[in-house]
């Protein structure tokens, strides 16, 4: 594979980092430099699940070239390996073509796995391990694998977000079949690459987070929500995600329309605080704060350096 110089735009959820990585490629492409986009959000795999995950409209994505995203349904099962996968067949073409690759997004195992260069292949996997895992969270709950999980390995418990149910049962997977052992060394990225991060101040996070709950509800995630339970069960993992389980209970009568946003709202700044705990053992990482001014200059001065490099 020929890897092209790759922008990685990495931080919490409801920073501007989608919005960043379009403006930038929409702009290099207009200055007649191949650029495309990768979204690495491992809940925007899934068809079907638009509104809630904020993914692109293809009218947001004004013609940018994206991968990433609807790359299977909701009850298919989708692991980081998978998406190293897809992104090698991505990167390989955008190499081929001299453009340049932005890896957004704020699953941080995702973004690793693909610019550090994690050995998703070394990892253990029993499908028959799995299901057992997955069956007793399913009845038992994410609190209940979470506890297992920090008993069996508290290492490897340690790097897991402990409050995500497919991040828990993978994590137990490993730990059942090799202890806890340390995960395999990143091998590195075969091309040039540079790591972006977007953060703000925590009060005026919270604030920019719970204005996009009320964008979202009055966008129709409720219907979006509906729709979704009429066709899958609603305890799949893809559905962990912010907002279903919110809107469902609006749905079922259980809270009115003002607490599911505000719930949505409280999760996802409860969301955002654990991915800066990630984000902080990231090295080399150039932080700047949308709040204060326009990252796109500056955006813009790593893309040139990394395609001149």
């Amino acid at each position: 594979m020929t890897a092209p110089p790759l922008l990685v735009i990495a931080g919490p959820t409801a920073t501007g980092k989608t919005g960043l990585a379009i403006a930038l490629a929409e702009s290099l492409r207009a200055a007649g430099t191949a650029a495309e986009v990768i979204s690495a959000d491992s809940r925007q795999v899934y068809r079907g699940l638009d509104i809630g995950t904020a993914k692109p409209t293809l009218e947001e994505r004004r013609g940018v070239p994206h991968h990433g995203l609807d790359l299977v349904d909701p009850d298919q099962p989708f692991s980081v390996a998978d998406f190293v996968d897809h992104v090698a067949a991505q990167l390989g073409t955008i190499g081929q073509g001299g453009g340049l690759a932005i890896l957004v997004g704020g699953t941080g195992l995702y973004l690793r796995a693909v610019a550090r260069g994690l050995d998703t292949a070394a990892l253990p996997s029993n499908l028959a391990v799995r299901a057992k895992i997955e069956a007793k969270m399913t009845e038992f709950g994410v609190a209940a694998g979470a506890a297992r999980l920090t008993s069996l390995a508290p290492n490897l418990a340690a790097r897991v977000d402990l409050q995500n149910p497919r991040r828990v049962a993978r994590a137990l997977e490993i730990a059942e079949i090799q202890g806890d052992r340390p995960l395999p060394e990143p091998r590195g990225y075969d091309g040039p690459v540079r790591w972006l991060g977007l953060d703000i101040a925590v009060g005026t996070h919270r604030r920019w987070i719970t204005e996009r709950a009320h964008a979202q509800f009055d966008a129709g995630l409720i219907d979006e929500a509906r729709a979704l339970r009429e066709r899958f069960d609603p305890a799949l993992p893809a559905f962990s995600a912010i907002g279903y389980a919110e809107a469902w209970a609006f749905l079922d009568g259980a809270i009115d329309r003002e607490a599911a946003i505000e719930r949505d709202a409280t999760r996802n700044i409860g969301f955002a605080k654990r991915q800066r705990t990630w984000f902080r053992r990231e090295p080399d990482v150039e932080w700047l704060d949308p709040s204060a001014g326009d990252p796109l200059p500056r955006a813009t001065e790593l893309a040139r350096a990394l395609l001149d490099s």
